[in-house]
């Protein structure tokens, strides 16, 4: 059975999908969707990484409804690097 879901995905535009939730009460994933296998380094035995290994309740499938509208010029954030304590004048 299928459970769907709302999501903001972000790339490459903000926009609104429509996706699948995994089951919550699933005994193999816990209802977190998949599975993490982590694996190390053969000679060192050092943590090389993980994989990730989608579980059977889940499809990763998605379908992008609409783009989001982008913010208006004057109301995105500006970052300033100035800082707001220093004793020097601004020249």
């Amino acid at each position: 059975m299928i459970r769907l879901r709302f999501q903001v995905v972000g790339y490459p535009r903000r926009a609104l999908a429509l996706t699948d939730t995994p089951r919550p009460d699933c005994p193999e994933c816990e209802g977190i969707g998949g599975i993490e296998t982590y694996y190390g380094d053969y000679d060192t035995g050092e943590y090389a990484g993980s994989d990730w290994d989608p579980c059977d309740c889940w499809t990763e499938w998605r379908i992008v409804l609409f783009p989001l509208p982008r913010l208006p010029r004057q109301l995105r954030r500006r970052v300033d690097y100035r800082d707001p304590w220093s004793d020097e004048p601004p020249f």
